[in-house]
């Protein structure tokens, strides 16, 4: 099963899509709803988990959820 990760790219400000392992991403899109929509056509059948952008009592920035 393929998964895609969503990651921001502060230095950019753009948001890449990788799948687990990878060193390039597959794409990079401007937005995050952008990226997930692109990693779904990429494979459809994909599970795709997207970075937390934000700091929060519950959790930092390296965590994963789905969209």
């Amino acid at each position: 099963m393929t998964e895609f990760f969503i990651e921001r790219r502060e230095a950019e400000g753009d948001y890449a899509i990788r799948r687990r392992g990878a060193k390039k991403a597959s794409d990079v899109c401007e937005t995050q709803a952008e990226a997930i929509e692109r990693a779904e056509e990429i494979d459809p059948s994909a599970t795709i988990l997207v970075e937390r952008v934000r700091n929060t009592n519950q959790g930092s920035r390296d965590k994963w959820r789905k969209p």
